[in-house]
């Protein structure tokens, strides 16, 4: 009968899942390089992206039988997935509207783990010690310990934005660094020193790197962890401080293809009307911070 509308059969459903599957693996393949086995459940997955640290979850997607989506935060916008391969307006509405519902459910689920962890740090801060000058972190950077606290062998980082404390990064006398888990990274820092009148701010990546620095000129730092943090931290000082001048005192990633952390911090300090600075080392030094020149007998100077 002509104009009769098909009902969907579950042989159709099954057809069209199998579409989703191979082409939202192969979107995902072809954006990351992970294979990954899709799941359509339509529940948000996360998967670690093969360039970033691990336990990023850079990468996500949410898979139907009939529409897909998927992105890598920071990379990668929400893209789209249908099996038929034609763009069809009806679906690409259900897809966008899917795709916002699990955006607004991760940011809920990241702003209640946010509100739980800096409660967690807040009760916990005023029963820890102050560094000892002798913990193996700080004899290996040959540091001094301005502002960083100890639970047991482990140094504690506390890490701050305009809402307070938020976080803690914990260093054990190997170096190896861990925030604690559902903390809030975005936008905090460790901070070095007190702004003074006529004095620059200073923001660089690294611990070691922000206690060589305000031992070296005296100005105060703000620790960003990591060249992904440098602009929202420099934007964060800005609204905060909007006379001072902000300078980034960047990590040489010279042996790092792209030299992100140059790269980076020219980036956060265009946007803040700021200056960068990098270590130059000479030929052949696999140093790229400030902490390291110092390591090297040159003179830290900004």
């Amino acid at each position: 009968m002509q104009g009769a509308m098909k009902t969907p059969t579950a042989g159709d459903q099954w057809a069209e899942k199998q579409g989703i599957v191979v082409k939202l693996a192969a979107e995902i393949l072809a954006h990351t390089g992970l294979n990954v086995s899709i799941a359509t459940d339509g529940a948000i997955h996360r998967l670690d992206h093969p360039d970033s640290r691990k336990g990023n979850k850079r990468v996500w997607y949410v898979a139907h039988h009939d529409f897909a989506c998927f992105g890598v935060w920071g990379l990668v916008d929400t893209q789209y997935v249908f099996p038929d391969g034609e763009h069809d307006p009806e679906a690409a509405e259900k897809a966008r509207l899917e795709a916002e519902r699990a955006r607004q459910e991760r940011q809920a689920e990241r702003e209640r783990q946010h509100a739980l962890v800096a409660r967690l740090c807040r009760r916990e801060k005023p029963g820890l010690s102050p560094a000892a000058p002798g913990h193996a972190y700080l004899i290996a950077k040959r540091c001094k310990p301005f502002g960083l606290l100890q639970d047991g062998d482990r140094l504690v980082v506390p890490m701050y934005c305009e809402a307070g404390l938020v976080n803690f990064q914990y260093i054990d006398g190997d170096g190896i660094k861990r925030f604690r888990p559902g903390g809030r990274k975005k936008g905090a820092y460790f901070p070095v020193g007190a702004p003074k009148p006529g004095e620059p701010l200073l923001v660089c990546e690294g611990v070691a790197t922000g206690l060589t620095l305000h031992e070296a000129t005296g100005y105060a730092v703000a620790c960003a962890m990591d060249c992904g943090n440098l602009l929202p931290v420099c934007q964060s000082l800005r609204a905060r401080h909007p006379a001072v001048a902000i300078i980034v005192c960047a990590d040489n990633d010279h042996r790092t293809r792209g030299n992100p952390g140059v790269t980076k911090g020219k980036e956060a300090a265009t946007a803040v009307g700021g200056r960068c600075i990098w270590p130059e080392f000479p030929e052949g030094f696999v140093g790229t911070d400030f902490n390291d020149l110092a390591a090297a007998g040159e003179e830290v100077t900004v």
